[in-house]
């Protein structure tokens, strides 16, 4: 089933008449968002645009189309398959994976109990985060992650702002060394998916092709998933996506202490950057990490910047592609 078809069938019939009419590539698709009483917006080549009920992209609001509490509502049901029960522990997480691997955000008001979320009513927000897997977008990248005189790869972190592709790199990277290529032979490998973002998951199945030596423990907290797959799988490398957290940072040690490579990525623009952050600014000062990647938009999304070893030192890319 192709990305169009997986997405159609989850909207509400009005909303899925003026999807079906709009004249984009939906494989650069990558957001749709749902907001009550307020206009339908799409995020498509990294660019917003409010889309009508006519099925035209616009910049302006005013034209758009308005969502309503029944447009969510009927989309909630078929999202569902008309039973939210079914899917009560993944809302708790605030998302539900479908098949294709696509992500639908939602937001609405908590039920809270013991300061623990335990479900969510009202739902008035709704965000479509599409799945995208790029074939072989790690290319460029993975030379510099082999370490040959070991046969295996370097501690790496992938850095990069928001919608700039750091998971859809990471996805890459786990997949190549899982199934072995030009460089080394496969790696076992434990993906920790907090937010089901690098397998995306439905009903246990990776939609994405994550290799055939990996793991995944689907919505699970990095820092719980680390330490189980170590005593439970022996992966050879750990995958998580952005790691931030005091209990990142131990279980971090831990996982290296314990002889397996770590391969994670963080939000940011640059390693003073993440020198500058509390917490990730401790990894940096303990030389953790033996490879930086650097990734932006600057002319593409996932445009690959730079690369620095563990002592800061420029390993890819020249200064002046900066200017």
């Amino acid at each position: 089933m192709n990305t169009k078809d997986d997405l159609l069938k989850i909207f509400s019939i009005k909303l899925r008449t003026i999807l079906t009419g709009l004249r984009i590539n939906f494989d650069h698709l990558q957001e749709i968002r749902l907001r009550m009483n307020a206009p339908l917006i799409i995020i498509h080549e990294n660019k917003e645009f409010f889309v009508t009920s006519d099925a035209r992209l616009t910049n302006l609001p005013s034209q758009a189309v308005i969502i309503t509490k029944n447009e969510i509502r009927e989309t909630m049901e078929y999202i569902s398959n008309y039973s939210l029960y079914a899917f009560e522990e993944e809302i708790k997480q605030g998302f539900i994976t479908i098949s294709g691997g696509h992500r639908i955000g939602i937001v609405g008001k908590t039920i809270v109990e013991n300061d623990t979320i335990k479900g969510m009513k009202h739902i008035s927000f709704i965000n479509i985060r599409l799945a995208h897997q790029v074939k072989g977008c790690a290319d460029p990248v993975l030379p510099y992650l082999i370490n040959s005189k070991t046969e295996g790869i370097y501690h790496s972190l992938i850095i990069s702002p928001p919608r700039c592709g750091k998971t859809t790199l990471l996805r890459d990277v786990i997949r190549q060394l899982s199934d072995g290529n030009e460089y080394l032979r496969g790696m076992a490998i434990g993906v920790v998916d907090e937010r089901s973002e690098i397998g995306a998951c439905y009903m246990g199945t990776p939609q994405n092709d994550i290799g055939i030596r990996t793991d995944i423990l689907d919505c699970c907290p990095k820092a719980k998933g680390m330490l189980m797959l170590i005593r439970s799988m022996s992966p050879q490398i750990i995958a998580v996506d952005e790691i931030g957290s005091r209990e990142d940072l131990e279980a971090i040690d831990y996982v290296i202490g314990c002889g397996c490579k770590l391969i994670a990525t963080v939000h940011g623009s640059s390693l003073d950057d993440i020198k500058g952050k509390p917490i990730l600014g401790e990894l940096m000062k303990k030389m953790l990490f033996e490879r930086y990647i650097i990734l932006s938009n600057r002319n593409s999304i996932g445009h690959l910047d730079e690369i620095y070893d563990a002592s800061g030192n420029r390993i890819y890319g020249r200064r002046e592609d900066k200017q």
